[in-house]
């Protein structure tokens, strides 16, 4: 009786203990969310920002005539503000919405649709997690700096309203379906296993081939390239190099959604290719016959950051210092000899810096990424085969950008008229579209 009565109690303990098991279980498996991680990610999120505005408005507008300072800059904020009110509109889902197919997300996420504070986004660790809204704002400014980094190529001479209508439609047909092809878990490029870490296909060949197509529909400013179109401010360049590359630890290291070691492999990466392709721009200036420029040097630091960027956290540090290098010299017979030589006038090398560099970081991460080489592969990674999927990568959004590009440009010239007068090109865009003067004096 005593056995029969203790056995019954265990049992009825047993049962009572059991809600108590499904809910640690279910709370197990549900993604907790890291306060660590969530500071970390919005900490890379206004890093991001501070590429754009002031970083990428002074880096350009520096290099621009003083006369086209302000329109230059009202250009990069204005479109990277109007790609954050399209993101939470419909760029979201377009990229990372529920379902779709490989070239495009589901709408069930139009204008945020379902998403709440307590909404999670998954990170690269299974179980952990960040609010979906800091996600949400971090992917929001990659869109943001993309469509400004394209003006470089148009800046001087394509009108304001042509711009934003232009930015509306590119971010709308090219950028959203490249950042789901790349990155969402049913993208094209993802499930052929593409390597990008931070964005070589999404953000610079994306860019810099647009800007490419752009520049030549545009065509040239009056007076290229015969008449001397020297940077204005080389001291803003500077400025503004120093700002996207410290707000680049935020793009290249917050892309791995974490605070771990996957982000301090992109951190170190970050800082030694970048450092690489600054010096050997330099050097290929003393190779060339020329004294070593701080125009080159700030050139360099660009290139080096855009080559690393797919493979921030998809290598070593000596193969990042390689890339950055190999990038640099690259860029540097892009922008000094072959630009010239086809006689388009990507006016701030767009297209010289970020695409070219872009393709050769896109490519280059799938040899870096060789565990043989120091990079964070798998013992049988083979490089033949990555290198195929890279290469199909970098020619899908080569032909995408340049198909959406035409499109764009051509929707914008309908509305707008596309191109300043020859007045007010030559008189400045300053006064021209905006009514204002950079510097009084």
């Amino acid at each position: 009786m005593r056995l029969s009565t203790k056995l019954t109690a265990a049992g009825l303990a047993m049962l009572a203990a059991t809600p108590a098991w499904a809910q640690d279980a279910a709370a197990a498996a549900a993604p907790t969310v890291n306060k660590g991680d969530t500071a970390w990610m919005m900490t890379s999120t206004l890093l991001v920002l501070a590429m754009i505005v002031p970083g990428l408005a002074l880096f350009y507008g520096g290099l621009t005539r003083a006369k086209n300072m302000l329109s230059t800059m009202t250009q990069i904020g204005a479109v990277a503000a109007l790609a954050m009110l399209v993101w939470v509109c419909w760029g979201y889902t377009m990229a990372f919405g529920d379902g779709g197919n490989a070239f495009v997300a589901g709408f069930g996420k139009l204008f945020l649709h379902g998403i709440t504070p307590d909404s999670v986004a998954p990170t690269f660790t299974p179980g952990v997690a960040i609010p979906e809204y800091v996600f949400v704002c971090f992917q929001m400014t990659f869109a943001a700096i993309t469509v400004a980094l394209v003006l470089g190529s148009t800046v001087e001479r394509m009108k304001f309203a042509a711009v934003m209508v232009f930015a509306l439609v590119w971010l709308t047909i090219v950028y959203f379906p490249v950042a789901h092809m790349v990155w969402a878990s049913n993208g094209l490029f993802f499930a052929k296993g593409a390597l990008d870490f931070a964005g070589g296909t999404v953000v610079h060949i994306n860019a810099g081939v647009s800007a490419l197509v752009a520049a030549i529909i545009l065509g040239k400013r009056h007076g290229y390239p015969h008449e001397r179109m020297a940077p204005h401010s080389l001291t803003l360049t500077g400025v503004g190099t120093g700002l996207l590359w410290v707000g680049w630890f935020g793009f290249n290291a917050g892309s791995a959604l974490e605070a771990n070691g996957s982000a301090a492999l992109a951190m170190i990466n970050t800082f030694v290719a970048t450092a690489s392709a600054g010096l050997v721009w330099m050097l290929a200036e003393r190779a060339a016959g020329h004294k070593g420029s701080a125009l080159g040097f700030c050139s360099g630091i660009v290139a080096g950051l855009v080559a690393v960027t797919p493979a921030a956290g998809n290598s070593g540090p000596f193969g990042a210092i390689v890339l950055g290098a190999v990038a640099s010299v690259v860029c540097f017979f892009a922008v000094t000899v072959m630009k010239p030589k086809l006689g388009y006038d990507d006016a701030l090398d767009a297209f010289g810096v970020h695409g070219i560099g872009g393709m050769i970081g896109a490519i280059g991460t799938g040899i870096v990424y060789a565990p043989s080489l120091g990079g964070p592969g798998k013992p049988d990674f083979a490089i033949g085969h990555q290198l195929v999927v890279q290469i199909e990568a970098v020619l899908t959004t080569v032909v995408w950008a340049a198909i959406g590009t035409v499109i764009a440009i051509y929707i914008a010239k309908l509305v707008t008229g596309l191109r300043v007068s020859r007045e007010v090109e030559l008189e400045g865009l300053d006064l021209g579209e905006h009514g204002e003067r950079a510097y009084n004096s």
